[in-house]
């Protein structure tokens, strides 16, 4: 079969696609004919060594699929041949075929395209878990969410309108504004034009935000922790930005803030009950209409590389999959 390998760390333009042996389930795992493998900022870190996780050379990156069971490993219950399933994969996803533990794997929501499906687990899981479990954002209160119009982003907006805030969008330009704005957020700002400090401030009376989402860092950090609430919650989703930023001890202390990180893959071992949980509401908003996920563009394997690059570059809007 085919599968997208990093034999060297490095950029995206170092993924080669090869023709490696198809893989055999263990015990507690399946075999997944890979419909869609969503593109995370995580791929683009784990191919150059700089992710939490750092997997011996040569391996294939991809995280999240959705597709359909091809074969099942020993001590597999609840999952049969031919359902179609979304599964966490971790590493392996940019291939025709992955193996997965039958743990990470779930129904696909019902009705749902899996190209679509594949853009879902990270994304929106990052999401409703950052808001939920991490900051408790309850209704009425006003989120702040930066890189509003990328895949985490966009999936913030969405989850952070049903949970019942005031959703206040930053981006880079007009038309990933506009984006927010179809997806729900009540309130936009273009940072390139102002210090969106002051934009916030000024829409919440001098307030400021309750919960900011932030994957982004750097000085968007900086400046959020001028922008944020008495009692608010700052959550650390990533840094796009690529410089990882430093908090002065002495805000936390005078705003009575929470600086939080949100490390969605971390559940898959630490707690994976809460995973379980968090999929089965976002399926349930899904059925809903509630959250309405976009896959902006999609990729064959062999531009997988592309996929990365333009991700990197920014130049993706809502969810971008590579479809084998």
């Amino acid at each position: 079969m085919k599968a997208v390998r990093c034999i060297e760390l490095g950029g995206p333009d170092k993924l080669r696609v090869e023709d490696i042996e198809r893989p055999e389930p263990g015990v507690g795992e399946v075999r997944l004919k890979v419909a869609g493998c969503g593109v995370n900022f995580a791929d683009s870190l784990i191919i150059q060594g700089k992710y939490q996780v750092r997997p011996d050379l040569p391996f294939t990156p991809g995280m999240e699929v959705a597709g359909k069971v091809t074969a099942l490993g020993p001590n597999v219950d609840g999952l049969e041949r031919g359902q179609l399933v979304v599964g966490m994969t971790g590493t392996g996803g940019f291939a025709e075929e992955v193996i997965c533990p039958a743990r990470d794997v779930m129904p696909c929501p019902e009705g749902l395209d899996p190209v679509i499906a594949a853009a879902l687990p990270v994304a929106y899981g990052t999401a409703h878990l950052g808001l939920d479990r991490r900051a408790r954002l309850r209704p009425g209160e006003t989120l702040l969410v930066h890189g509003a119009s990328g895949g985490v982003g966009l999936a913030a907006v969405e989850v952070g309108k049903r949970m019942g805030a005031t959703v206040i969008a930053t981006a880079s330009s007009a038309d990933k504004l506009e984006i927010a704005a179809e997806h729900g957020a009540d309130h936009l700002i273009n940072y390139t034009e102002c210090a969106f400090k002051d934009r916030v401030r000024e829409l919440t009376a001098g307030k400021g935000a309750d919960v900011i989402f932030d994957p982004v860092g750097g000085d968007v950090f900086d400046e959020s922790l001028r922008c944020i609430a008495w009692e608010g919650r700052l959550l650390v989703v990533g840094f796009a930005s690529g410089r990882i930023p430093q908090a002065p001890a002495n805000l936390t202390l005078v705003k009575n803030m929470a600086i939080m990180g949100v490390f969605w893959g971390a559940y898959r071992d630490k707690d994976p009950k809460v995973m379980t949980a968090s999929f089965a509401t976002l399926a349930q908003w899904l059925k809903e209409g509630a959250l309405k996920p976009l896959v902006s563009r999609t990729y064959g394997l062999e531009d997988t590389g592309q996929a990365i690059a333009d991700l990197m570059e920014r130049r993706a809007k809502g969810k971008i999959v590579v479809t084998p």
